[in-house]
């Protein structure tokens, strides 16, 4: 009996020790396929919604290519920037080789790695992503802070007038913004003012005192011709 007891027990434990290994090399580690870093507004496969991931962030959608009765993950360890390392551990849907991450806006993947069960993979997929609906932070708007302005502010203003002065001269002006005005003038000749008030202007260039001189020897020579033809006359 006792012997009996002891063969059990032995068995038991080989048994054991042979299901450790088994386990301990049932997962094993796969590199992603696609090159990295990667944003989810760059990758070439795109959809509205991943899972439950909201509109905010970026959605990562992850696959185990082959049959999700027979390959599945057991943990999926990805690096953003920013936003940094994740590990998840809980997958799906639908099946267990689907793997769902959320990141900022505009973040960038620059790592994922993942343990597998099953089959005999080489590689893991990205199989498409959702990018946020939100403008990432950090990034520059695109509205200019300044708008040159094209409007010009010359007004040109123009002032026609028109000036008599006392001496009878008309001097027509216009002036126009940043422009030099001229004053051309034309003055009419006013009549001379005569001595006393009682002669009137001969229309010479003479004075009009040598003129009247020239009259008053006139007359006298006059007179004196007179005179002399009277003794002359018998």
């Amino acid at each position: 009996m006792r012997r009996a007891a002891f063969a059990a027990a032995a068995t038991s434990l080989v048994l054991a020790a042979g299901a450790t290994p088994a386990l301990a090399t049932d997962a094993y580690t796969v590199p992603l396929h696609q090159q990295v870093p990667i944003t989810a507004a760059s990758f070439g496969s795109t959809e509205k919604k991943c899972a439950d991931i909201p509109s905010t962030q970026d959605g990562w959608h992850f696959v185990a290519p082959g049959n999700p009765n027979e390959i599945s993950f057991v943990e999926l360890t990805v690096t953003f920037e920013p936003g940094g390392q994740k590990v998840i551990t809980s997958f799906g849907p639908p099946n267990d080789n689907h793997a769902y991450v959320a990141s900022e806006p505009g973040a960038k993947l620059t790592s994922a790695v993942a343990k597998v069960k099953g089959g005999k993979l080489e590689w893991f997929n990205l199989s498409h992503t959702c990018p946020s609906t939100v403008t990432p932070s950090g990034t520059p708007s695109k509205t200019p802070s300044g708008t040159p302005s094209s409007t010009s502010s010359v007004t040109p203003s123009k002032t026609p007038s028109a000036s008599v002065s006392p001496s009878g001269s008309v001097t027509p002006s216009r002036s126009a913004g940043g422009t030099p005005s001229g004053t051309p003038s034309a003055t009419a000749t006013s009549p001379a003012p005569v001595a006393g008030g009682d002669l009137a202007n001969t229309g010479s260039g003479l004075p009009v005192a040598l003129v009247s001189t020239l009259a008053a020897l006139l007359v006298a020579a006059g007179g004196v011709l007179v005179v002399r033809r009277r003794r002359t006359q018998p």
